[in-house]
């Protein structure tokens, strides 16, 4: 089927866009001579529908009725097994909803991408079944996964199986909230400024950010190919080793891992011994503008007790920590605006597997429903097109030029440690705002729990978040960070924490 021909206005406004300044035989003649190389493009999708184009498989799911979910943390019901036994077996597992599920309706938490069927896996969709994993369904994330609270998803809000009238935190709110309640025994969340780790700490799990590129995001749907992460999200320590066991390794398919990548099984890190070991308190997690007091201190005891069972802890200083977050910020907002949205989730530039139509439908549908995207979504777009047009990407190519400065503060940290330990996200889960996502003025609301997460996006460092207690009923989370690639330390001394803890607490929903 031959692909639509521009008419003479596409060709003018195409030649205003550029600062082109064509007479009428001109445009004549480029409008000649773009419909021919078009043939190209027509030859194209044929040869795709031809060879290309996956099937969609037929699969069972309902959206589940009110009564039934009641946190709303459930986008759509499945019960999806390959039959196959491995170390997954008898596991239930939910879904982020930005991650492709064939056959399944996903909505990225946007009416932008509601209506799309994927037409195949994500390759640790393909990785869950392998290992025999029954997948109950896909979790509500936030609007284009872009907030750490979790009141921005088109579905509503996802509520916190501690306190159902307070935020889950996100963007990976319903996987969180899914875990903590009990309803699943695993999920997989993803992470592009915090999303797997602010809303573990808020709802009170354990959740890992993989070294960057450790896991392959193949299927999931991009924000920018430099901060993209998934990763487990679970009750123990012991099963996000499990998970990232049957997760991590490259697939071919993905740009953002690197050509080898080293098989390991987690869970045989996971001795207890880890006497020797060295712990850095980092000064600059804790005070955060809107940190509450108490939950700083209850993270620097939680840290300090790594001194019971052998470990040596300091408090350091990183300074770069707080300058980071700034870093961070340009490349999301530029990265975000140039990928994922005038690139449509996977923009242009780089190898690996797209999802054309994925591409199409969110071409169409992010400007049929632009009003109703979040706030945060809309402001990450604003500013982004400015420092994009107005800027002309110069900001983003200087933030790319400092991370190498960036990334060497932390490594020259953990030459000396072995994780560095601070807040995840500094202090507890708020009740849910009243107004409405498109709101602006909730905007911080949305945004201002990644103060300490975010750096590690930019900076690829595996980190984790644990429980570390109660403040006032409601849990508070402990970060973890760890040398690239070396997330089995990472998850050795977490799960040397939870020992320590005889385990973590779990919340009054818990199934």
């Amino acid at each position: 089927m031959a692909v639509s021909r521009p008419t003479a206005a596409d060709i003018e406004a195409a030649a205003t866009h550029f600062g082109f300044h064509l007479d009428a035989d001109e445009r004549r003649g480029y409008l000649e001579a773009v419909g021919q190389m078009l043939t190209s493009y027509d030859v194209v999708d044929e040869l795709y529908d031809e060879i290309a184009r996956p099937q969609v498989p037929e699969r069972g799911y309902r959206f589940p009725e009110p009564a039934q979910n009641p946190l709303g943390a459930w986008y759509v019901r499945t019960q999806i097994a390959s039959g196959a036994r491995g170390p997954l077996s008898g596991k239930t597992v939910a879904v982020k909803d930005n991650i492709a599920v064939a056959g399944i309706p996903m909505m990225n938490g946007s009416r932008a991408m509601e209506g799309f069927v994927p037409g195949r896996d994500a390759t640790v969709v393909q990785r869950l079944l392998a290992a025999g994993a029954t997948i109950a369904g896909k979790s509500v994330c936030e609007d284009l996964c872009a907030s750490g609270s979790s009141f921005t998803s088109a579905s509503g809000p996802v509520r916190n199986p501690w306190d159902a009238r307070r935020e889950a935190g996100g963007s990976s709110s319903g996987s969180a909230a899914l875990v903590a309640a009990g309803e699943v025994d695993l999920a997989v969340g993803g992470d592009q400024g915090g999303s797997i780790r602010i809303p573990a700490s808020l709802c009170g799990i354990v959740g890992h950010k993989p070294t960057h590129g450790l896991i392959p995001y193949t299927g999931a749907f991009p924000i920018e190919r430099t901060v993209d992460h998934v990763g487990p999200m679970t009750r123990t320590v012991a099963d996000a080793a499990l998970l990232l066991t049957v997760l991590a390794g490259a697939d071919g398919h993905d740009p953002r891992q690197p050509a080898q990548l080293p098989a390991l099984d987690y869970r045989a890190v996971l001795t207890g011994d880890v006497a020797g070991l060295r712990v850095g308190i980092v000064a600059e997690g804790f005070g955060q503008p809107g940190s509450l007091p108490e939950a700083d201190d209850l993270v620097r005891s939680a840290a300090h007790r790594f001194t019971e069972i052998g470990c040596a802890v300091d408090d350091i200083s990183l300074p770069w920590h707080h300058t980071a977050l700034h870093v961070f910020t340009v490349i999301f907002t530029d990265g975000a605006t140039y990928q994922m949205l005038d690139g449509n989730g996977y923009g242009l530039g780089a190898d690996g597997l797209y999802d054309p139509e994925l591409m199409a439908h969110f071409a169409t549908q992010r400007l049929v429903h632009a009003d109703q995207l979040a706030n945060t979504v809309k402001a990450t777009a604003l500013c982004g097109h400015y420092g994009l047009r107005a800027l002309g990407c110069a900001s983003y190519a200087k933030a790319r030029n400092l991370l190498p400065q960036v990334r060497a503060a932390y490594d020259a940290a953990l030459a000396r440690y072995d994780v560095l330990a601070m807040p995840t996200v500094p202090g507890t889960a708020d009740v849910l705002p009243a107004g409405s996502p498109h709101d602006v003025r909730l905007l911080g609301r949305a945004l201002g729990k990644a103060l300490n997460t975010a750096p590690m996006d930019i900076t690829g460092h595996p980190a984790i978040s644990v429980p570390a207690g109660l403040l006032d009923g409601l849990p508070v989370g402990m970060m973890l960070i760890g040398k690239r690639f070396d997330d089995a330390t990472v998850l050795k001394l977490a799960d040397a924490f939870e020992s320590l803890c005889g385990g973590f607490p779990v919340s009054p929903r818990t199934a």
